[in-house]
């Protein structure tokens, strides 16, 4: 899949997590921004790449702006973007 557009998912309410998708040319960039990150910043980075990763996507940046969500709301955030950046569903 290819990122195609900018998108974003998500609010900066408690507990859940805002998702901007945009397209880049050579590279995966994955920026993350939470009152966490010493304890969960990298499992949060792994969960997000290891979602792109299962759909084979290996260019695009993805800024995350974390306010205390759990694993489900950030992967069903991401899957909403994704569909949204890729204008194709996937399942």
């Amino acid at each position: 899949m290819d990122i195609i557009q900018t998108v974003k998912a998500g609010t900066l309410e408690s507990g859940d997590i805002l998702i901007t998708i945009s397209p880049h040319d050579s590279e995966l960039i994955i920026e993350l921004e939470t009152p966490v990150e010493s304890l969960y910043g990298e499992k949060i980075k792994q969960e997000i790449l290891d979602f792109l990763s299962s759909l084979e996507i290996t260019k695009g940046v993805i800024k995350a702006i974390d306010k205390g969500a759990l694993e489900y709301t950030v992967l069903a955030r991401m899957e909403t973007a994704i569909n949204r950046a890729c204008l194709e569903e996937f399942e």
